[in-house]
């Protein structure tokens, strides 16, 4: 059944004939333009209050703490202000038991601190424990079969049976378990299992091929490897026995391979004679047992793209991951134990881990193996509809992609929060989804990262949403956008930086052993200070407008552009499919933007499109956002997780090789690599000298709409973001 909604339609009614109730700022906030604002595409009522996480939580302060907090910014206020009250606040009111005394919440400061040190705890025995018992666990489906329901009963038997099979398999607390599955609810039994005896997990999804997975397995040595036969997408059957027999060769350390048989084939279908069948490993349910762990013992490792050098390997913690997820699903998300928790996602992606959280909060979770668009564009969403996916986490390129195919959604009458991620949703998305969706389903576009494994800015049940805006920074996230010298920026472009730790910052790199990688990453353009490498700016209401990659930022004239903004005009052009964006500093001074765009079917990039295109930019955004030149492209490259690969698309026009320039195999499609590099040859011959473009690419500066005057190429500084100082000043406040 699809949980009850209830008052969440009328909003009118509920909030009454007298004053409107204030929820998230100083008053009830304007809409449109003539306020100076953006359009509100939701905005909370009476109910969205009282129903709310947060609102139980203001009274458990109220009543424990002793504090009157009820609007969002007096919660956030106390969140970051008092920090170790606000988590110790979080642990008490989702009663985390953490069995030993612990002698404080947190010890010392960015990047060396600890979080509840003496306390113990266990990932896997929290999941399974507070998962729902009246309601599925898990819904899984993929593209060949109806939904299958999972109780939590079920879970528990399969994780009990594999966590006893990886222990006769000599696997101890610190070993680890890497995963080569797709999102299956094997991959969620093989997690909780090896997290309940304290191993560390991995996992890759099995659309990387096997260089990209040896790269990042040969790293963290696993015992164990647990991998599938092969899977399904977008209507053809993927073997992938070979692949696994590859990695066991190239990995060494692989003591064990168990294979979980997707496509089948019998008996002696296996890659290798001593592989062994999850299957029969789980045929007998066992009682889990969990391994009391230290609150910060490594729970799995989280890998980044990989596109720029080899990928870093990134450890978060039992308790880290715990008290975040319990925190960022529950009290900022408003995950509720009737929901249903859809989150379309590969088991390489950190949104794979955020949507296990869910089982935290008692909420079913959906897990789908298969393409969002086989057999056509829609079938994500009638995905969602069919199993009555009350929450929804879909990539912001999927919804671009609807839109631009002209989609009708189908009713959902379960859906309430949709949430857009993975980059920025441009404006035309936003109003697609608006005109789309029911009034009361609330579009909550989040920001997060693979570092911290969760959100950092999101929506709120007691926040309006604005329309191409991320309502807030999330309680316990003390982010702030900085300048060149390390000032606060409000309603400017800033570096994205963090004052004050969070639990689910990495505990460490993998073979990190100085934690030099680890400083030098996070801490070395403000020491002390968290940089996660965005752009963003924050409004004067607090709300979030991210602008994509810091080291991707386009400088033109020491004017810095973020990318994000260029794709928001150039992506809601009639014909345009999708588009990359980067500048390269030359070595005689002069800077060089080209956009590149791949056009929809039927379509060419000729004068009249480009001309439109500049004329956009130009007309939306300023002069400087014009690019130098408009080529097309036939693929957009992408790393494995969905992301635009700007910043090694920036080095080889630069010219640097391309084996250099990005690791073989993190992109979705080789093939674009090797015409960028073919392109930067015969358009930037030795990065000095720019001769006529490719066939099709027009003239030098885009004919009459090139950037300047007459076209001419901007001159200026090189690219360097905010704070590229080595160190800050500090800053009036700034000190905690």
């Amino acid at each position: 059944m699809a949980p009850d909604r209830g008052d969440l339609r009328g909003r009118d009614e509920q909030r009454g004939a007298g004053e409107p109730k204030v929820l998230g700022g100083s008053e009830e906030p304007k809409v449109g333009s003539d306020a100076g604002e953006p359009k509100v595409v939701w905005q909370p009522g009476a109910a969205d209050h009282d129903r709310a996480n947060l609102a139980r939580f203001a009274a458990f302060l109220s009543s424990e703490v002793g504090v009157e907090l009820s609007r969002w910014e007096q919660l956030r206020e106390f969140s970051i202000t008092r920090l170790a009250d606000f988590w110790e606040s979080v642990r008490r009111f989702y009663a985390l038991d953490l069995h030993e005394p612990h002698s404080a919440v947190l010890e010392g400061q960015m990047p060396q601190c600890r979080w509840f040190p003496g306390g113990e705890c266990n990932y896997a025995e929290e999941i399974l424990s507070r998962a729902h018992r009246d309601a599925p666990a898990i819904i899984a489906l993929d593209e060949s079969a109806q939904p299958v329901a999972i109780s939590i009963e079920s879970l528990e038997g399969d994780v009990g049976a594999l966590a006893a099979a990886l222990t006769d398999l000599g696997v101890q607390a610190g070993d680890r378990v890497a995963g080569y599955l797709p999102n299956i609810p094997e991959a969620v039994i093989a997690l909780l299992a090896t997290a309940s005896i304290g191993a560390i997990w991995s996992s890759c999804a099995p659309d990387f091929g096997p260089q990209s997975v040896i790269d990042r397995f040969a790293q963290i040595e696993p015992k164990v490897l647990i991998g599938v036969d092969g899977y399904l997408y977008a209507g053809r059957s993927h073997d992938r026995r070979t692949v696994l027999a590859e990695i066991e060769r190239a990995v060494p350390s692989i003591q064990a391979t168990i294979v979980v048989e997707l496509l089948g084939g019998g008996e002696g279908a296996l890659h290798s004679p001593s592989a062994l069948r999850f299957a029969e490993i789980t045929r007998e349910p066992k009682q889990p047992r969990f391994k009391r762990l230290p609150f910060q013992h490594p729970l799995w490792i989280l890998f980044s793209s990989g596109t720029t050098g080899l990928p870093k390997g990134i450890l978060h913690s039992h308790g880290g991951i715990l008290l975040e997820h319990l925190k960022a699903l529950g009290l900022c998300l408003d995950l509720r134990p009737e929901d249903r928790y859809f989150f379309h996602s590969s088991t390489s992606w950190m949104a794979w881990n955020y949507l296990v959280g869910g089982l935290l909060h008692g909420a079913s979770i959906v897990l789908y193996n298969g393409s969002p668009t086989h057999p056509d564009a829609g079938a994500l969403w009638r995905l969602a509809s069919q199993t009555e996916a009350s929450v929804l986490g879909l990539g912001s390129a999927y919804v671009s992609g609807s839109q631009k195919a002209g989609l009708t959604l189908p009713a959902h009458r379960s859906l309430r929060i949709l949430i857009p991620t993975g980059s920025p949703l441009p404006p035309s998305g936003w109003q697609w989804l608006a005109r789309e969706l029911e009034e009361a389903v609330r579009i909550d576009s989040i920001l997060g990262g693979t570092d911290v494994c969760t959100a950092f800015f999101g929506g709120s049940p007691l926040l309006p949403v604005w329309e191409g805006e991320i309502s807030a920074r999330w309680l316990g996230v003390d982010a702030h956008a900085y300048g060149e010298q390390g000032e606060e920026r409000i309603g400017e472009v800033g570096e994205f930086v963090i004052e004050q730790p969070m639990p689910s910052m990495p505990i460490a790199l993998w073979g990190d052993e100085d934690g030099s990688r680890y400083r030098d990453t996070y801490f070395s353009m403000f020491p002390s200070v968290w940089r996660q490498g965005d752009w963003i700016t924050i409004t004067d209401r607090g709300s979030i407008i991210p602008s994509g990659r810091s080291d991707a930022t386009l400088n033109r004239a020491g004017v810095r552009i973020g990318s994000a903004e260029i794709y928001a005009v150039v992506e809601t052009i009639d014909g345009v499919q999708d588009s990359l964006v980067v500048g390269v500093e030359l070595p005689d001074g002069e800077y060089y933007m080209p956009l590149f765009l791949t056009t929809k079917e039927g379509v060419s990039l000729d004068d009249q499109l480009r001309t439109t295109i500049s004329a956009l930019l130009r007309a939306k955004l300023s002069p400087r956002h014009v690019p130098d030149e408009i080529v097309h492209a036939p693929f957009i490259p992408r790393t494995l997780t969905g992301k635009k690969v700007e910043v090694p698309i920036k080095r080889i026009l630069s010219g640097e090789p391309p084996e250099r320039a990005l690791v073989a195999g993190s992109v979705d499609r080789p093939e674009a690599i090797e015409w960028f590099v073919a392109f930067a040859k015969r358009r930037l011959p030795n990065t000095e000298q720019r001769g006529s473009g490719p066939q099709g690419s027009g003239p030098q500066g885009s004919g009459p709409q090139g950037s300047g005057p007459q076209g001419s190429r901007s001159r200026g500084p090189g690219s360097r973001g905010p704070g590229s100082q080595a160190s800050r000043p500090t800053r009036s406040g700034s000190q905690r």
